[in-house]
């Protein structure tokens, strides 16, 4: 009995450290956090029709809407949840699907030559860009803040998302593994 205590013991503290979703019971949309070493990040589905319906609604024509509801949208949060200021940079990021090279995401300003590029109103490209996750930001204890983040992957596919942040003085990384793309019929 000692043994079996042991061993479950023991593997309790890799469950804790997985990355499996939880379900909003209501939207069906999936949710992966991770907390370590000070940071919590968070990555929540966004449907296509959710894309479709806020840019529509802040002056996006169907074509550059549809254009960002094709890319696999998250709603992001980062926390600090440590005792010392923390600084990421999205350039840092990773993700990486599989077969594939790591990936960077598509900074604001990608994005925002895309829109110019596609005649998006200025408002609609400010409105834009105030939504996405900030490329940069520093955080002192208990701060936080949210915003979209965008990956190249096909709907319902998975991908491994790699963040850094730097805090006193060193650079430290996570993982959220598996995050999944929402579905069309999300």
């Amino acid at each position: 009995m000692r043994r079996i205590t042991l061993t479950l013991l023991a593997a309790w503290p890799l469950a804790a450290l997985s990355s499996a979703p939880s379900i909003d019971a209501e939207t069906g949309l999936a949710t992966w956090e991770t907390q370590t070493q000070g940071i919590e990040v968070r990555l929540t589905q966004i449907s296509p029709d959710q894309i479709r319906g806020f840019y529509l609604a802040r002056g996006f024509s169907p074509e550059a809407t549809e254009r960002f509801a094709r890319e696999c949208v998250f709603m992001t949060v980062v926390r600090n949840v440590g005792d010392v200021t923390l600084l990421h940079r999205l350039a840092n990021w990773r993700y990486v699907t599989v077969g594939e090279p790591p990936r960077t995401l598509r900074g604001k300003a990608a994005w925002a030559y895309q829109w110019k590029r596609m005649g998006v109103p200025e408002s609609a490209r400010i409105a834009f860009e105030w939504a996405q996750l900030p490329t940069a930001q520093t955080y002192a204890p208990g701060d936080w803040n949210q915003g979209m983040t965008s990956y190249s992957v096909p709907r319902g596919e998975t991908f491994d998302l790699h963040f850094v942040w730097q805090a006193g003085g060193r650079t430290f990384s996570g993982k959220l593994e598996q995050v999944r793309c929402a579905d069309d019929n999300a």
